[in-house]
């Protein structure tokens, strides 16, 4: 017995294993229940049913609409609890289904007034990603022209950056552009003012490495990579670029890719086949430019070095972020195109998935390479892996991401760590299912003088899969996995007829001695199938016998006499057939 559970805990870990997850299936907020009777339910019962399900609640179970009276669809206030009595009660032979009534809810959209202008959020579907992720706590350094803190960084987080243009710990930015970038990637959001960023919750290191005239060293900038690195920087973000490879800032990005950095580079605004450097430096993100229409922007650069594309808007329509006017550094909103506004958008996504749990870049890459929204035809690589995805990409980096605390609290917010979830009214009715494997086990022994079984492996796992199966499997609702494979691990071999379907109904031609006897049939000749087929027979008839007793409900035959006679007649013919089974098995093997 206790290889068996064991056996049946690895087989669903397997299972586990196999799939990928993007959520709890069941983790939704409800405060009601649908309860949506069968369409052809005489009046007069599911008036009787309405009354009854009045009469354990003092709240009124009522029409959901007046569109509802066809489909008899019907709701009533509740929680769990009430939930779980009436999945367990009478009530379910004259239902459809009994489930949460669950609220849904507008994806958050920021109360930022000019929110409607930034058509390039939207296009990568922001809001959406926001449901999960929001870039708490990592870090995104801008090497750029400086930082300035306008109004609409207020709220944003700062740690300490560094100006390698005048050697000094103030890295205010000069120039406008620097600003613009930290703008993309966590500007101020929902604070009533201004727009929104796309990682708001991440923290900026600002560090200085272009001039007011917008130009730098290669020396500056590997360097700004290295104090990036060595202070703890999750991403970095260069909207800058030109030509000439360099050792030192090869050797810098390897270091920073070493510590576990994401670098995201701009490809360059030249419309030239090849990113510019850094982007097109092995371990750095380059990333093309799009048009608010989805289509490689006019002057962005393509082809080699191109790893996914970003809005970066063109005179159709530009990307609107806070910064400041150069000429008198005062903070105005402005619209700017190039591959210097794509890149952030792709930085603060990372961060977004960083935050979602995954942080090593090359998955990192995998992640945004996986999730961007493919282009069928590209033959010059104007797009990379495909459109930036920010909702697909923390979907897909929340999958299998779930960490033993989390399964803990979702085991116990969902009751199964709470025994009276087994025992009044959870995933299944716990006393007939120990009856039935029990009741396997005691008919075995009891019988033994006269059936000379093998208690091999194969015989108990028979008698298991014949009386209850993996029961205890039934009410594993894990993420979004399909439920069917818990239900038949966890059926026995009498409901395999309707469990697929979750009909708590026992198909007559499954509960039944028929199985048990085209197993025996097609086995009984080998080795050790036959005690596997012939402890199914047996625990079929424990199944049957406690179903007789307790829930004789049945597909065509009813809930009454003539389903508990069916039952119980057929539990007999599964011993004899059993009986003569070992018999046979036992002469043969004599």
């Amino acid at each position: 017995m206790k290889k068996l559970l064991l056996m049946g805990l690895f087989i669903c870990g397997l299972v586990l294993a196999v799939f990928n997850f993007q959520g709890l299936a069941t983790k939704g907020e409800y405060q009601s229940i649908i309860i949506n009777f069968k369409d052809d339910l005489p009046t007069s019962i599911l008036d009787q049913q309405l009354t009854t399900i009045t009469g354990k609640t003092s709240d009124k179970v009522g029409l959901n609409s007046i569109f509802s009276i066809d489909d008899h669809l019907y709701t009533i206030k509740g929680d769990k609890q009430l939930l779980n009595r009436l999945k367990n009660s009478d009530i379910k032979k004259y239902v459809q289904y009994i489930e949460p009534n669950y609220i849904y809810k507008a994806f958050e959209v920021p109360n930022d007034p000019d929110y409607s202008k930034q058509w390039n959020l939207r296009s990568i579907n922001i809001e959406r990603a926001w449901e999960e992720a929001k870039g708490d706590g990592k870090i995104v350094a801008v090497i750029d022209t400086g930082v300035a803190k306008v109004p609409d960084l207020a709220q944003t987080e700062f740690v300490e950056g560094y100006d390698f243009v005048n050697d000094r710990t103030d890295a205010t930015d000069d120039n406008g552009h620097g600003t613009h970038v930290a703008g993309t990637i966590a500007q101020s959001t929902n604070n009533n003012y201004g727009v929104a960023g796309i990682a708001y919750k991440a923290k900026i290191m600002p560090l200085k490495v272009l001039s007011g005239g917008g130009g730098g060293t290669v020396s500056d900038i590997a360097e700004a990579i290295r104090f990036a690195a060595d202070n703890k920087a999750d991403v970095i973000n260069m909207s800058l670029g030109g030509g000439g490879e360099s050792e030192v800032m090869k050797e810098a990005i390897e270091y920073a890719h070493s510590k576990g950095v994401v670098i995201v580079a701009a490809a360059g605004n030249s419309d030239e086949d090849g990113s510019a450097y850094p982007a097109r430096y092995p371990h750095v993100i380059g990333v093309s430019a799009l048009d608010s229409a989805g289509q490689k922007a006019p002057y962005s650069n393509y082809g080699a070095g191109v790893d996914i594309s970003a809005p970066g808007g063109s005179e159709t329509g530009k990307i609107l972020q806070e910064t400041i006017d150069p000429a008198n550094g005062e903070a105005v909103f402005s619209e700017l195109q190039g591959t210097s506004m794509a890149a952030p958008h792709v930085a603060g996504v990372v961060a977004l998935i960083q935050s979602a749990g995954v942080t090593d870049p090359d998955t990192v890459l995998n992640v945004l390479q996986q999730s961007a929204r493919k282009i069928e035809e590209d033959p010059f690589n104007h797009y990379g892996s495909g459109h930036l995805d920010a909702a697909g990409a923390v979907q897909l980096a929340l999958r299998g991401q779930v960490t033993f605390r989390d399964f803990f609290r979702w085991l116990r917010d969902n009751g199964y760590l709470n025994p009276r979830f087994w025992i009044d009214g959870g995933a299944v009715a716990l006393v007939p299912k120990i009856a039935m494997v029990l009741g396997s086990y005691l008919l075995a022994w009891l019988l033994r003088n006269y059936f000379p079984y093998q208690w091999s492996g194969m015989f108990q796992t028979g008698l298991i899969f014949g009386s209850s199966g993996f029961f205890f499997l039934r009410g594993f609702y894990i993420f979004d996995l399909p439920q069917w494979p818990f239900r038949l691990m966890s059926s026995s071999v009498a409901e395999l007829g309707t469990i697929v379907q979750g009909n708590p109904l026992l198909n007559p031609i499954f509960a039944s001695v028929l199985i048990p006897f085209a197993l025996i049939a097609l086995l009984l000749g080998h080795g050790q199938l036959k005690w596997l087929a012939i402890g199914v027979s047996l625990g079929t008839a424990a199944c049957l016998t406690v179903s007789a007793i307790i829930d004789p409900g049945m597909l065509w035959l009813g809930t009454d006499s003539l389903a508990r006679v069916f039952l119980g007649v057929n539990a007999i013919l599964c011993l004899v057939l059993a009986y003569f089974a070992t018999a046979s098995a036992t002469n043969s093997h004599a």
